[in-house]
């Protein structure tokens, strides 16, 4: 963990980061497993991870890593499934240190819908241009000035260093997506231009399969949804918009090959 310089909405600050990226890094691991992750904190405060989702509580949770020190969370895994994600506990922190936390079937077990060509993480996520930190964490409650997928704040912004995020994909193939709102305190709405969804699981667990058009997740909740890549081979807008309509972010799906088309 440690200060990462990031320019974004044309302006350069210092944020908090895990292994320098926003979002930080994906944890990938399969169900039952125990996961140890050792946090080096390298910054400046003292901050505490959570572990969103994970069944049993997990040691150190509530306890502070200074700077400087670091220390070895160990999460054992039961029955959940899917996808959770991890972040820091201070709301300050959290708009920053944030990532996903994939827990795919044993090794003996097989996914309960067709096997996915590949998965993706898709992180919605809030920039702000003020610096965040603990004297003022509850900036982190509401007041974004710009919205993210994956870190990218997309083409509304009107800023030519702020980059677009893209999803590629193979005509005819089935993507997983692993759907996590890590915005603080907006229901964000998900869309992908004349595609649609089948739900598969939610906050690491399987659901039963229903259809969408667009996605909906509170803030915290995790969604694992199938796509089909069935349309005309092209780019189509990918959209995620906050519940107060304030701003919302784009991204682009392009199809890689024109097969069967």
């Amino acid at each position: 963990m440690q200060e990462t310089e990031i320019t974004k909405l044309c302006s350069t600050k210092t944020i908090l980061t895990v292994n320098g990226s926003f979002p930080g890094p994906e944890i990938r691991v399969r169900r039952g497993d125990t996961v140890y992750v050792n946090v080096h904190n390298q910054g400046r405060s003292a901050v505490s991870f959570d572990w969103q989702g994970v069944e049993d509580p997990v040691d150190g949770s509530n306890e502070l890593i200074q700077p400087g020190k670091n220390f070895t969370y160990e999460i054992e895994l039961d029955d959940e499934i899917g996808t959770l994600w991890w972040h820091a506990r201070s709301a300050w922190a959290k708009a920053t240190v944030h990532g996903a936390f994939v827990i795919l079937p044993a090794a003996d077990e097989e996914y309960p819908f067709p096997t996915p060509t590949s998965d993706q993480i898709i992180i919605f996520g809030e920039w702000f241009k003020q610096e965040l930190t603990e004297a003022n964490e509850t900036i982190a409650a509401g007041q974004a000035d710009g919205y993210t997928i994956n870190g990218h704040l997309g083409e509304t912004y009107g800023c030519s260093n702020d980059t677009t995020y893209l999803l590629e994909v193979a005509y005819e193939g089935l993507y997983l997506l692993r759907l996590i709102n890590a915005v603080a305190n907006e229901t964000m709405v998900f869309a992908i231009a004349q595609h649609s969804f089948t739900i598969v699981g939610q906050n690491a667990t399987y659901s039963q399969r229903s259809f969408s058009t667009s996605l909906t997740l509170a803030p915290g909740q995790t969604l694992d949804v199938l796509l089909g890549a069935n349309q005309n081979v092209g780019q189509y807008y990918i959209t995620a918009q906050p519940s107060s309509g304030r701003h919302n972010t784009t991204g682009v799906i392009q199809y890689l090959t024109s097969t069967g088309v």
